[in-house]
């Protein structure tokens, strides 16, 4: 009796057991078949997306990044092809190839791959070993290939290893205008037209995807688009190279020849303002920016503001004809000193008192005559004229880099300032606010804004001139007129002699002020020259600055630099020389033409 109890109670327990048993297996069986048919039938596409999702890889197309150019069309900065090697670690592991000797197919471990991708890369297999093991499944091996050493790397069949295209900067002229092009760092552009026209240069990249199989390798008859990039534009400035290289040889003679602390020469078209030549006495290569110190990594024309001297006379003068106060051949009896106003003006050398016409004064630069004839213009007239040609003013040539100018109101100055401004001292300038000065001056009294960019270019050669504003008439074409003797006086018998150019009219103003200290004061000089040729029909601008030269004042000279750059401008630009005689007026009243000064 007992046993057949037990039996039952057996078969009850393993009875139940197996029902539990079926159960589980007929929830397991809805489970599964519950997922599959979500899979198959509520949302096959998500999940075979998904599958090609795991499989897709993705290559950036670099755009091409457009050409710098100079006003010929010459390449100053270009992009060559070259190619990134990266590892997706989770592919890389031992494979097959064939052997060439034998043309079987041999097995090589990884590390074999990798000791031979070391000989073609010329990097220690340790290192490679670190970039290429792992389980990332994006990593650096190397940058910057060209295209046939990749091809070695590519050849070697490791798995994981892919070649992406890039791009890199070449300069084929080094430093040649280095300074303007600027230079590209590793996360982008850096300075210069590289960094300022990064929009038009750059483009917009495309995109190549396709799926690779578990050995990382292309699935040829699987997925594939590819979004073409659209390439950056070509911009060509109105830097001329050759004129540029020797601009720049000319002003590094000269700064070292004084042991100046910078140097620079710019050339410009006055009719229109193109920026032809702004060289600086160093340059930065833009291959190797490093190497040069900081401060010539830009261009000093747009970065040095300082006193401008004796070439901020030419303001004061033309003011005065265009107000009618003064005519060039007025006369005036000129002392070493002029007392006005309680203040002392003295000139830089003692001379005689001389019986001199205005031009005469502005020939031979003295700051007693000046003052005499600034004073008769009302100090807010004297501020606006200055304010009209740009001094005081930032100024944009399309460099990123604003030059300044500082200009303080007539409200503002002392009882000295307001005597000072009008002979160049009192506020700063850059080289190149001195230049727009001049211009106008010489541009039948129309002033057009500096500029540094000709044209953009698309990738199929159509051209887009740069948009410039319109010139502004500052002074009238008779105050130009008078002008331009005014400047020719000053290389016929005032202070620039040695600016004169055989064969041409030439004309143009000297300058020398003190340069201010970095801790206050006044502790060095800036020397400068302006010029214009030729004075028949005027066209090209020379301004040549040397700042902080070392040695005696009155032995510093850079009309030779100004003379010898000038020379090369007109002969390039086959502005034969016309041999026309001088129209400078006469600089004094009598017989005093030859006395000391």
């Amino acid at each position: 009796m007992a046993a057949a109890q037990k039996k039952k109670r057996a078969e009850r327990v393993l009875s139940f057991r197996m029902r539990i048993g079926l159960t589980m297996i007929m929830v397991m069986l809805l489970l599964l078949g519950g997922r599959l048919f979500h899979v198959q039938g509520l949302d096959p596409a998500g999940h075979a997306q998904a599958a090609v999702s795991e499989r897709l890889r993705s290559v950036p197309l670099p755009a091409h990044r457009g050409d710098i150019l100079d006003a010929q069309n010459r390449v100053l900065a270009t992009s060559v092809d070259r190619y990134d090697i990266v590892a997706d670690q989770q592919v890389v592991d031992d494979f097959v190839r064939l052997d060439e000797g034998t043309g079987l197919r041999e097995e090589v471990p990884v590390q074999t791959g990798i000791a031979e991708l070391s000989e073609v890369l010329e990097i220690d297999a340790e290192e490679l070993t670190d970039r290429i093991i792992g389980e990332s499944r994006y990593s650096v091996v190397t940058r910057s290939l060209t295209p046939a050493k990749s091809q070695e790397v590519l050849d070697l069949n490791i798995p994981g290893l892919y070649a992406e295209p890039v791009t890199e900067r070449s300069y084929p002229s080094g430093a040649v205008a280095g300074s303007i092009i600027g230079f590209m760092g590793s996360d982008g552009p850096l300075e210069g037209i590289e960094a300022a026209q990064d929009d038009a240069l750059s483009g917009s990249d495309g995109e190549r995807i396709f799926e690779v199989g578990g050995d990382g390798v292309r699935i040829p008859i699987a997925t594939f688009e590819e979004l073409p990039a659209e390439d950056g534009q070509d911009i060509r400035l109105t830097i001329d190279q050759d004129l540029q290289w020797f601009a720049q040889e000319s002003i590094a003679k000269k700064s070292n020849q004084y042991n100046a602390a910078w140097g620079n020469a710019t050339v410009v078209d006055l009719t229109d303002g193109d920026i032809l030549a702004m060289a600086d006495s160093q340059t930065v290569d833009p291959a190797d920016p490093g190497e040069t110190d900081e401060l010539f990594r830009r261009p000093l024309a747009l970065t040095q503001d300082f006193e401008p001297g004796s070439t901020g006379k030419a303001i004061t003068f033309a003011m005065a004809l265009e107000e009618g106060t003064l005519n060039p051949t007025d006369g005036f009896t000129v002392d070493n000193r002029y007392e006005v106003d309680g203040q002392t003006i003295s000139d830089a050398t003692r001379h005689p008192t001389l019986d001199m016409t205005a031009a005469g004064i502005f020939a031979r630069s003295y700051n007693t005559g000046t003052v005499m004839i600034g004073g008769e213009i009302p100090e807010d007239v004297r501020y606006d004229y200055m304010k009209k040609v740009g001094i005081g003013e930032p100024l944009d040539i399309g460099l990123g880099t604003e030059a300044n100018s500082v200009l303080r109101p007539p409200e503002e100055w002392d009882a000295r300032q307001h005597l000072t401004t009008q002979f160049g001292q009192g506020y700063t300038t850059s080289v190149l606010h001195n230049l727009q000065t001049f211009q106008a001056l010489a541009n039948d009294g129309v002033s057009v804004p500096l500029n540094l960019v000709d044209a953009y270019i698309d990738a199929d050669g159509t051209e887009h001139p740069a948009q410039t504003a319109p010139g502004e008439r500052v002074f009238s074409e008779q105050t130009s007129e008078e002008m331009l003797r005014m400047f020719e006086g000053v290389v016929d018998y005032g202070t620039a002699q040695d600016a004169a150019v055989a064969g041409y009219r030439v004309g143009g103003k000297t300058g020398i002020a003190e340069a201010a200290g970095a801790g206050g004061g006044f502790d060095g000089h800036t020397q400068s020259f302006i010029g214009m040729a030729p004075l028949d029909d005027p066209k090209y601008l020379v301004a040549v600055t040397v700042h902080r030269p070392q040695g005696y004042w009155r032995d510093w000279e850079v009309t030779d630099t100004f003379r010898e750059i000038m020379s090369y401008v007109l002969s390039s630009y086959d502005d034969a020389p016309t041999g026309a005689k001088s129209e400078a007026y006469d600089g004094f009243e009598g017989e005093n033409q030859d006395q000391p000064w």
